[in-house]
């Protein structure tokens, strides 16, 4: 079974950085397409960014609200998934969570995905 967790996650004041950190038990994580999905209140969830597998030749894919402001790594030392997140809005101000899944690909991987964190909350405020 593939247990992933998020860290990194806090307040941060808007214009700020924050770094997310997924990291996951007993699997290689390049093997997996993994993305960072987010819930803000009262509004649905979605796919945040996405880097696939080794596989599926590395590619990543973000969403329009955080092209050029998030980027999405892999740090295969440390085997796991970052977040990197500048320019912080309030809006970006969520629930983040890590998921994962062997088969889908990045160009699909809002379908869903097998393999869920329990999430970190960015919360950008003044």
């Amino acid at each position: 079974q593939l247990e992933l967790e998020e860290s990194g996650g806090g307040f941060v004041q808007i214009g700020g950085s924050l770094r997310l950190s997924c990291s996951a038990s007993g699997v290689t994580m390049n093997l997996y397409t993994v993305a960072w999905w987010r819930q803000a209140p009262g509004k649905e969830r979605e796919g945040v960014s996405c880097i696939s597998s080794i596989s599926g030749g590395g590619r990543t894919k973000y969403a329009d609200s955080v092209k050029g402001r998030f980027t999405i790594s892999r740090d295969d030392v440390e085997n796991t998934v970052s977040l990197q997140m500048n320019s912080l809005k309030f809006e970006d101000t969520a629930v983040y969570y890590c998921a994962a899944d062997y088969g889908l690909s990045c160009a699909r991987y809002e379908i869903g995905m097998d393999y869920w964190g329990t999430g970190t909350l960015v919360n950008v405020s003044s």
